[in-house]
């Protein structure tokens, strides 16, 4: 056995690894630190402390109620429970500190005192979660996870390292979408009607040249018609309100709706197929009814204070009065033999809409267009008068 410090067996845990190197680099070296990395079973994670971490598994913060599962620690979950065999390289693996090491390798262990997981403790705890979940007498897979190892006695630098570790830019949801090729068929449909049209794939993608996607996903899901919509309580009466500011839920619902018309063998892979179709069908009407509403020439004489004019032409409506409009509108979408449109009757005019939100605008949202946009009734009062039409029509 070799060691650098003698073992303190009161503040020490066992670590069964699979594999352990020197990684030390001439710096470490002579600041009297070593840094090693390797792949252990999953198991040896466990028992870790996590007390020099910056922040624990966030769904058990302590002192607070338990929070919705993040994407990340989903991302970790399905892999686990899906594609075990890929988890050591899709994993970022974890970091630990320790304040001394032994290694044993024979038995392939290390003796580690004083450590704590400074980075993955997220990893640790989908991974408790995961084990816990396991009926009993099943057996979990034969998973490994990576780990780097830094020995050090120096405390300051132990906090150091783990803030640096845990400051890191998350990858946007538009990127990882957009990387796995999520947006490809819809920015394809689009094309179809808006030639050399670009979707928006990338937090990087900053220029105007880009249709933003986010706010694409957010109109056409205001559209998405009665029949069509996920939530079978609502039929009645769908509840839109978070079209207008939760542009995040609504890129997380296109993404799983993807998911799910890709995968033949979900359940609900024939619903969501249908549903999808209407996301591409619709697209590119969804991108020109949001860019005409936005400057309304109905609105002129309105007096509507919050929309912006420029030498009395209408510039700028302002979301919040948009999309309840844009929500009432889904009452008249359509399945032709050429996908699905939003086909007004011939009866039906612009105008008639826009006279019901200034009267919905005023007398529910108190003029406030931030109040409309949040606000269920806004959306309901419209609905009911475009419904009206369509079952005349």
């Amino acid at each position: 056995m070799k060691s650098t410090t003698a073992k303190a067996a009161s503040n020490t845990v066992p670590f069964p690894f699979h594999s352990f190197r020197n990684i030390s680099c001439p710096e470490d070296n002579d600041n009297g630190r070593k840094v090693f990395s390797g792949h252990a079973p999953l198991t040896s994670i466990l028992n870790l402390s996590t007390d020099e971490n910056v922040r624990d598994y966030l769904l058990d913060a302590e002192g607070k109620q338990r929070r919705r599962e993040t994407q990340v620690n989903k991302e970790i979950r399905q892999t686990l429970e899906s594609h075990p065999e890929l988890f050591s390289i899709l994993n970022g693996g974890i970091v630990i500190v320790a304040h001394a090491h032994e290694v044993d390798e024979q038995k392939k262990v290390l003796y580690l005192t004083l450590a704590s997981i400074i980075n993955g403790s997220q990893t640790q705890g989908v991974v408790q979660d995961f084990f816990d979940s396991l009926e009993p007498g099943q057996e979990a897979p034969p998973v490994h996870v990576k780990y780097e190892l830094i020995v050090t006695n120096d405390k300051d630098l132990i906090g150091e390292i783990s803030i640096a570790r845990n400051f890191q830019n998350d990858v946007a949801s538009i990127s990882i979408a957009g990387r796995r090729g999520q947006l490809d068929e819809l920015e394809r449909a689009l094309r179809k009607k808006i030639p050399g049209v670009q979707l928006k794939k990338s937090e990087t993608e900053l220029s105007d040249d880009y249709v933003a996607t986010e706010r694409l996903l957010q109109v056409i899901t205001a559209l998405i018609p009665a029949s069509l919509w996920s939530n079978k309580a609502e039929a009645d009466n769908p509840n839109k309100v978070y079209t207008y500011s939760m542009k995040a839920k609504c890129l997380r619902e296109f993404q799983e709706l993807h998911r799910k018309a890709h995968d033949k063998k979900n359940p609900e892979h024939e619903t969501a197929r249908e549903l999808y179709q209407f996301y591409l069908d619709i697209a590119a009407e969804a991108f020109w009814l949001y860019d005409k509403w936005k400057s309304h020439q109905g609105f002129a004489g309105t007096g509507i204070r919050a929309i912006t004019r420029q030498d009395r032409e209408i510039v700028d409506v302002p979301d919040g009065i948009v999309f309840p409009i844009l929500a009432s509108l889904s009452a008249f979408a359509t399945k032709t033999a050429d996908g699905w449109t939003i086909k007004p009757p011939k009866m039906f005019k612009d105008e008639e809409l826009i006279r019901a939100a200034k009267s919905v605008y005023q007398s529910i949202a108190a003029s406030n267009p931030w109040l409309m946009g949040k606000n269920k009734a806004c959306y309901f009062a419209l609905n009911q008068i475009t419904s009206i039409y369509q079952k005349l029509s």
